[in-house]
């Protein structure tokens, strides 16, 4: 027994023939939600296969949290606002996780890139903005779970919700949102390099300056005037001020709109400028 799958010309109305049987195979936002999905559970059912690989994404902000909450702290002193530097350092380390585990996104769809899996995908008469939808959307999955490992690692070591179980779901849903934003910016930089390694550097070299010139980890009253300045404008300090206040029961005042439009703009953005660069590409 055979499967055709035919599409109509123009319409992407997918029609599937066996035998005497036909059926229609949903279109619209069905189809587009069920090819979103189906790509999404591919890349997390490797995820159980390769489990070294969310182990070391772990590793790295848990030393991010102990390095500078006991090695750093101590001289960093205390924060104005703040008793307790945890109580600063911790929304500022789970900013930059979620951040930094957008870089997947680049990796991975770099990887599909170099495999020839796109071309495979794109000659399949499914919703095509489905490969990247799926890929940020499983990324997110996976930011989760290292989010709540961080989140483990934070409660040992003292950080506590101050601004109730309420705010720290809003900070959470925010950070998130912003990692889904840069999941996109990951997938454009991963459809553009020619290699996974270079993907995985061109991934990472623009994050260091983004979090580390910010209020992640220090206050930007701290820095020189110009660069302070910087810091201040930079949407990265938006976003953790946003989450800081929240979880510690602070009003985040117009930071947290300001970070909403950031994640919204960067996502509507580089989803258009990556689902352009995605239709014109070829496997390498």
């Amino acid at each position: 027994m055979t499967t055709d799958l035919t599409l109509d010309s123009g319409t992407a109305s997918p029609t599937a023939e066996s035998g005497d049987l036909t059926h229609e195979v949903p279109t619209g936002l069905v189809w587009a939600w069920r090819d979103s999905w189906t790509e999404a559970m591919r890349h997390l059912r490797i995820v159980p296969r390769n489990p070294d690989l969310l182990i070391f994404a772990t590793i790295q902000p848990i030393m991010f949290v102990l390095l500078f909450n006991y090695v750093f702290g101590g001289a960093i002193g205390a924060i104005p606002g703040y008793d307790d530097y945890t109580q600063y350092l911790l929304p500022g380390v789970f900013a930059q996780t979620v951040l930094f585990g957008s870089a997947f996104t680049g990796i991975g769809v770099a990887e599909d890139m170099t495999k020839g899996i796109i071309d495979r995908l794109r000659s399949l008469p499914m919703f095509q903005p489905a490969v990247l939808i799926g890929r940020t959307v499983s990324d997110i999955v996976r930011n989760l779970f290292t989010f709540v490992v961080m989140l483990v690692v934070g409660l040992l070591i003292g950080f506590r919700f101050e601004g109730g179980l309420v705010n720290a779901l809003g900070a959470t849903v925010l950070l998130l949102g912003f990692s889904y934003a840069f999941s996109w910016v990951q997938a454009l930089i991963g459809l553009s390099v020619k290699s996974v390694e270079a993907a995985n550097s061109a991934g990472f070299i623009w994050m260091f300056p983004l979090t580390f010139i910010s209020s992640a980890f220090v206050s930007t009253e701290t820095m020189p005037d110009w660069l302070g300045t910087i810091a201040d404008w930079n949407p990265f300090t938006q976003l953790t001020n946003a989450a800081r206040a929240l979880y510690n029961g602070n009003d985040p005042g117009s930071a947290l709109w300001i970070s909403i439009a950031w994640a919204i703009g960067i996502t509507v953005v580089f989803a258009t400028l990556a689902s352009r660069k995605y239709s014109r590409s070829a496997s390498r």
